[in-house]
């Protein structure tokens, strides 16, 4: 944990390459659910209906009703979701399913979800990892996973409030921000929908997309190029 810290806290150019170097995105599955947060974990809040949902909370079951949605979408459709790790350590995750598996997007007052799309549900990213451009990844995976399966396009349903209950949509600043065009405007829950062939243009190398968050890396790893000096009379020549 020691050595994360420093990472992240590193403010030279060597430091940045270093933490280029320690993350990698995993794809979610039922082996690493666990490494979601705890109140992540048991929210069922895209999984099930209202009232399904009071039902699952009333007896304690989420944890396994999430289980068994994961279980559900992966073996019907496939990924649904991914996870970022930084130097081994879960730093933010992400999930995405077809809106026929999200019962509660037939609640949002913004819906339905256009057919050709597929709804990304909710993303989070660990406060200590906050600022560390995680978030962008996450999105970045999701929209090369999407787009290798031939997906048109992604949409998503913005919280125009974060911080606010329910805490499991994404800010809509956040989704702008990372090509997202608002679709059905709304106070608070605004549909915003990214076409992923416009998406084909995001650099296909991870790790120079990293760059670019963290900033132009220039360490001068190697010692300076000698001085080759010109002989006298070679200069009085001229």
């Amino acid at each position: 944990m020691v050595h994360i810290v420093g990472a992240r806290a590193a403010t030279t150019d060597l430091g940045r390459r270093r933490l280029l170097l320690s993350w990698h995105v995993a794809a979610l599955t039922l082996d690493n659910l666990d490494d979601l947060p705890k109140r992540c974990r048991r929210c069922i809040f895209w999984e099930l209906s209202d009232h399904l949902g009071s039902q699952a909370s009333d007896f304690g079951s989420t944890d396994l009703e999430k289980e068994a949605w994961v279980s559900e979408v992966l073996l019907e459709w496939g990924s649904c979701g991914r996870v970022a790790y930084m130097d081994g350590v879960p730093a933010g995750y992400v999930m995405y399913a077809p809106p026929s598996a999200v019962p509660r997007a037939a609640e949002m007052p913004t819906g339905p979800v256009s057919a050709d799309a597929v709804l990304l549900t909710t993303m989070q990213v660990m406060p200590e990892f906050s600022g560390e451009g995680i978030g962008r990844m996450l999105a970045q995976a999701v929209v090369k996973d999407l787009t290798r399966r031939g997906v048109k396009a992604i949409e998503v349903f913005g919280e125009q409030r974060p911080g606010t209950e329910p805490g499991c949509l994404i800010p809509a600043d956040f989704v702008r921000g990372v090509g997202f065009k608002t679709i059905r405007p709304h106070p608070r829950w605004p549909r915003l929908r990214m076409e992923l062939r416009s998406a084909m243009t995001w650099k296909e190398d991870v790790e120079a997309a990293l760059e670019q968050l963290l900033g132009t890396i220039t360490v001068p790893l190697q010692a300076p190029a000698p001085v080759v000096e010109v002989p006298a009379r070679a200069s009085a020549s001229r």
